[in-house]
């Protein structure tokens, strides 16, 4: 005699629950994305509309997220590395961005704003004088 194990029915997704993702995780995920980009680097903090301290192509992009149900907006500020090529780079940022965002988080990116603030040339840490 044999005994069958009979598998429990898998309920409709429907039926699961909701998964929401929040703006700022989205904000995170992206400006973590952000750095996968060859080029790509971080912006400086802003107060008021100014910039307070330097532009700091090693830290993060500043990235802000919108999501409306199944889909998300992003606005980015970022650095890019001189002399690269600013449309580009940022072309890529933006395919990058909605590719990985959404694998990520299973959101779907409408719309990616990329706003560059600073150029970096690539120089010694010593110079020396001649």
């Amino acid at each position: 005699m044999t005994a069958t194990r009979q598998r429990p029915a898998v309920a409709d997704l429907d039926e699961r629950g909701t998964l929401t993702v929040s703006d700022r995780t989205v904000e995170r995920i992206a400006a973590q994305v952000v750095t996968e980009v060859e080029g790509a680097g971080g912006a400086a903090n802003r107060v008021l509309g100014v910039a307070v301290g330097g532009e700091d192509p090693d830290n993060s992009a500043k990235v802000t997220a919108k999501v409306h149900g199944d889909t998300a907006a992003l606005d980015v500020r970022l650095s890019l590395s001189y002399p690269r090529s600013v449309g580009r780079t940022t072309e890529n940022v933006r395919r990058h961005l909605m590719r990985r965002v959404a694998e990520l988080t299973g959101l779907t990116v409408s719309r990616v704003d990329v706003t560059v603030t600073a150029l970096h040339t690539v120089t010694n840490a010593s110079r020396r004088v001649q």
